[in-house]
């Protein structure tokens, strides 16, 4: 595999739709939701309305947009890659798409046993 496993990847739908979000809203920054309102849904805001913790861990960028995750679900996921894509449908609101009649779901897909090496001698596993 060529260059560096990477964390988190958008399909071509979503990466549409992350396009049209930053249009409107201008920068924005996700965020993998572990939790209450919107189950484990990629919940997506305005860059500056989102304020991160101490404990975020930056998994990448989507869309020209960061990606973050929790520690706690970070350590859930870290074998995973993450394949963020865009369903019909609508979330629990609070993330930019849900007007648009869509919402973003994450996928996963494991890791390879040479991706898992690769991120174990770079330290980001």
């Amino acid at each position: 595999m060529e260059g560096e496993p990477l964390r988190v990847i958008a399909t071509a739908a979503a990466l549409k739709l992350i396009a049209e979000l930053r249009a409107e809203h201008g920068p924005v920054i996700f965020f993998q939701s572990g939790g209450c309102c919107e189950g484990s849904a990629p919940m997506c805001f305005p860059l500056d309305e989102l304020h991160l913790s101490s404990s975020d861990v930056l998994l990448g960028d989507i869309g020209e947009s960061p990606f973050y995750i929790s520690t706690r679900y970070f350590e859930y996921w870290k074998h995973t890659q993450m394949i963020v894509d865009v369903v019909p449908g609508f979330g629990a609101g609070f993330s930019l798409e849900g007007p648009e009649g869509l919402t973003f779901i994450t996928r996963s897909r494991v890791f390879t046993d040479a991706e898992i090496r690769e991120l174990r001698e770079t330290d980001r596993i």
